[in-house]
């Protein structure tokens, strides 16, 4: 009886440990973390910083939430901000699973007065939630701890029905790193933004409609001058993205580009001054 006793003792210990060890070595470190996540033909890109996430997009079916297991710990489950680009099944449709299983402080939300099912859904758990939600629009700044969001687009009196162009554009600051994060905006909207100041020499680029030819500019590359790409992109895909324009107007710009159809979840690391892709 007190072999059984002791053997319980020494089974519980060796669970706390475990238990231990697993939580020691999923302590955020003290870097932001851009991970591209591997969702197929769509768009999930998070952003943490110690006990912070954003989360723009959540792709077409449920494996963002696997990219979120993988890297924000098991024991946070509270997302600060929720950014939904645009109205479209293979940016939207994974925000249903992650509300069910988050809290989320902040939606910000382009269209909340689109019809379709896929982005009712999420603005309906957002509303049971109590989430509080945001409408972008150009010109707002978001902080959320020591991150700066400014929403480059759309426009506070957007009146185009194309509903790539009305995506939410935000360009991240920390610390001396800049990051663009170009929806699936078009041609027209991405040589729009090549004119402003606010985006020159920023040093990461996550790349619009997943490298269509009909998204990222040389005139956007000019001006904002990236050191590194993310595409995200799902593979074999039968839109033939990423163009091969679109990989050799990056090429040519000297900048080093990723993807994850090639290489899953594509994570980018910076201390706010340098930056590195993670292995």
């Amino acid at each position: 009886m007190v072999v059984h006793y002791y053997r319980y003792i020494i089974q519980f210990l060796i669970l706390v440990l475990a238990v231990l060890i697993i939580i020691i070595f999923q302590i955020p470190d003290n870097n932001l973390h851009i991970i591209a996540c591997d969702v197929g033909q769509g768009d999930a890109i998070l952003v943490t910083y110690k006990n912070i996430q954003i989360l723009t997009d959540g792709g077409p079916n449920n494996k963002v939430i696997d990219c979120l297991s993988r890297h924000v710990p098991f024991y946070d489950r509270d997302i600060e901000l929720v950014i939904l680009t645009h109205s479209e099944a293979d940016h939207d449709t994974g925000l249903v699973e992650v509300f069910k299983r988050y809290k989320v402080d902040n939606f910000l939300y382009n269209s909340p007065d689109v019809s379709t099912q896929g982005t009712r859904l999420p603005y309906r758990q957002a509303q049971s939630q109590k989430t509080k939600i945001i409408a972008p629009y150009r010109g707002q700044v978001f902080r959320v701890g020591l991150i700066l969001l400014d929403i480059l687009n759309p426009t506070e009196k957007s009146e185009t029905t194309n509903a790539n162009n009305d995506g939410v554009v935000t360009l991240l600051k920390y610390d001396q790193f800049k990051a663009i994060f170009m929806a699936d905006v078009e041609n027209v909207v991405s040589d729009e933004l090549a004119t402003m100041n606010e985006i020159m020499n920023v040093q990461y680029i996550k790349v619009n409609h997943h490298g269509s030819k009909n998204g990222l500019t040389e005139n956007l590359l000019k001006g904002a001058m990236p050191r590194v790409a993310a595409i995200s992109v799902g593979k074999n895909n039968t839109y033939g993205h990423p163009t091969r324009e679109i990989l050799d107007m990056l090429q040519k710009n000297n900048v080093v580009t990723y993807r994850t159809d090639e290489m899953g979840d594509v994570e980018i690391v910076t201390d706010g001054k340098g930056f590195w892709k993670k292995n």
